[in-house]
């Protein structure tokens, strides 16, 4: 389990008259990443840069990540987001930098600053939610323990895909894999063992 980004968020500030508007959000692929930048260039047509850095993955995975300097000089604006974004303890994540030159040169070191910085304020105010392992089961039972067995269900915050109704009621559901043995426990215990489980 590891934290992802819930919703996005997104901060603006000014230095030295250039405008940095920040946007971060989840991107579980890295195609989700790639449509979230095309997404905010097509925003801010007009800004001179749009930087970017994400990791498709869970938190310091580098292997599905990527990071662009857009114009910028190499190594000042990509590098320095993602260094930001692996260290944050946050996975599948993007972050994007739109840049609109207010006529002042920061030098290289400024720039490296101004975008890991960005980064690091809107990684202060990022809404995040718990990324669990979920896996699906199907249960099997009388109609008699309807009850029992939704009760069981909405205690372990379990979601129900799909409901048949037959000669047995069926419920395929999803559940936190860590959940798993507690959650066959209880529904076996309150069913009275009147239950089929298939995974």
């Amino acid at each position: 389990m590891y934290k992802i980004p819930a919703k996005l968020n997104r901060t603006e500030e000014t230095i030295k008259r250039s405008r940095f508007i920040t946007s971060v959000t989840h991107a579980a692929t890295e195609k989700d990443a790639k449509t979230f930048i095309s997404k905010i260039k097509n925003e801010f047509p007009d800004a001179a840069h749009h930087c970017w850095a994400y990791v498709a993955g869970p938190p310091g995975d580098t292997a599905r990540v990527g990071m662009s300097d857009d114009g910028e000089p190499h190594g000042t604006a990509g590098r320095p987001m993602l260094t930001v974004i692996l260290h944050s303890e946050i996975g599948e994540i993007v972050a994007v930098v739109t840049r609109y030159f207010g006529g002042t040169k920061l030098g290289k070191g400024g720039l490296a600053r101004a975008y890991s910085g960005s980064v690091k304020n809107t990684l202060a105010g990022l809404t995040v939610k718990d990324k669990r392992d979920v896996l699906s089961l199907t249960v099997s039972l009388d109609y008699s323990n309807i009850a029992a067995a939704k009760q069981v269900i909405r205690s372990f915050h379990s979601e129900v895909i799909e409901e048949n109704y037959g000669a047995h009621v069926s419920y395929k559901i999803k559940l936190a894999k860590d959940d798993e043995n507690r959650f066959i426990h209880a529904i076996t215990d309150l069913t009275g063992g009147d239950i089929e489980i298939i995974k």
